[in-house]
């Protein structure tokens, strides 16, 4: 079989290489890939906006949004599971939250990235 071999020269064998060595493994990729398919949704990123700039309970998430409770919950529990957001309880009621300050960074940056255009 042939090689294939670039013929523009701009990167040598040894760079190649070494870009090649530091990729993550293919199961950190696959992750990656799942981790931005939640992102792939308007009403999850309506609520991680919500969630940007207060924590909040279920029933506000579903008045911001104008959905009901159930369809919000059912978005919330997917967030959750992929670590986008957290909750704390306060007797019967759940507060919401952005899960860290990288969920908070990747949000603005993308938004910020957009808001170029």
């Amino acid at each position: 079989m042939k090689t294939l071999t670039c013929l523009c020269k701009s990167i040598s064998e040894e760079e190649m290489d070494d870009i090649k060595k530091h990729i993550p493994k293919d199961n950190t990729i696959q992750n990656m890939a799942e981790f931005f398919k939640v992102f792939g949704d308007s009403t999850r990123l309506k609520i991680l906006y919500y969630l940007s700039r207060h924590e909040l309970c279920v029933a506000d998430l579903a008045l911001l949004v104008n959905m009901q409770q159930s369809a919000i919950s059912h978005q919330l529990k997917l967030l959750r599971l992929n670590r986008l957001v957290k909750y704390r309880k306060e007797g019967t009621t759940n507060y919401y939250s952005l899960d860290d300050e990288h969920i908070n960074s990747i949000f603005k940056v993308a938004l910020e990235h957009l808001q170029e255009l």
